[in-house]
C-alpha cells in the first residue's frame, strides 16, 4: 500500500508540476495571416473598383502564400482554444470605411488613368509612388504630387487602424505586408509594381 501511495504521489507531483508549467507560459495570439489577406482583397478590390482582375498566385512574385500548419504540441494540450487562437480580421468599422471611401473615390476619379499611363506604381511598403513624372503633363504634376501624398496618408492610417481597431497595435507592420502584397495582386495588366528588391515590374 506504501508503495502505491508513493506512485500516486509521485504522478501527482509530475502532473501539478506540468499543469503550472502551462499556467506560466505567455499565451500569444498569433497573426491571423489568412484572414489578414481576405480582409485586405476585400478592401483593396473595393478601392480599384470591379474591373480589377488578380493574377493566379503563381505568376506573382509577391503574392500571398498561406503559413505551414502549426506544429503539434504536447503544451498545447493544456491551454484551452480561448486563450490560444489566431483572432479575427475586421474592416467594419466606421473609421476604416471612410479611409476606404476616400480612396476609392481618388482613385476611381483622379488616380487611375496615371496608373494606365504608367505614371504610377505600387511601391513595396504599400504605399503609391510617382515613378515616372515625365507620363504627367506639367501642369498636372503638382495635382498629382498632392494626390499622392493625400493617399498615402490614407495608406498609412488604415495599416494603423486595422491594427487597432482588431486590439493588435503590434500588427500594423504585417497588415501593410499583406497589403502591400494584395494591391500588386489586384492591379491590371500594364500596371507597375516595386519588387522586394526594389526593383520596378510591370504586370
Amino acid at each position: 500500500m506504501g508503495k502505491f501511495k508513493t506512485k500516486f504521489l509521485r504522478v501527482a507531483t509530475m502532473a501539478l508540476a506540468v499543469f503550472a508549467l502551462g499556467a506560466c507560459v505567455t499565451i500569444n495570439v498569433y497573426f491571423p495571416a489568412a484572414e489578414a489577406q481576405q480582409a485586405a482583397e476585400e478592401f483593396v478590390e473595393k478601392v480599384l473598383g470591379d474591373e480589377a482582375a488578380p493574377a493566379p498566385a503563381g505568376d506573382n512574385p509577391q503574392a500571398f502564400h498561406a503559413p505551414a500548419p502549426a506544429r503539434f504540441s504536447l503544451l498545447s494540450l493544456l491551454i484551452s482554444d480561448a486563450a490560444a487562437q489566431e483572432a479575427d480580421i475586421t474592416i467594419r468599422t466606421p473609421a476604416i470605411q471612410a479611409i476606404q471611401d476616400r480612396m476609392a473615390a481618388r482613385f476611381q476619379a483622379s488616380l487611375q488613368p496615371h496608373f494606365d499611363s504608367g505614371a504610377l506604381g505600387f511601391g513595396k511598403d504599400g504605399l503609391l509612388v510617382l515613378r515616372d513624372a515625365t507620363k504627367v503633363a506639367l501642369k498636372d504634376r503638382v495635382a498629382v504630387n498632392q494626390l499622392v501624398a493625400e493617399d498615402n496618408r490614407d495608406r498609412n492610417a488604415v495599416y494603423r487602424e486595422i491594427a487597432v481597431a482588431n486590439n493588435h497595435p503590434e500588427w500594423e507592420a504585417q497588415i501593410r505586408e499583406t497589403f502591400a502584397r494584395q494591391w500588386v495582386a489586384s492591379a491590371r495588366a500594364g500596371w507597375w509594381y516595386q519588387s522586394a528588391d526594389g526593383a520596378w515590374k510591370q504586370k
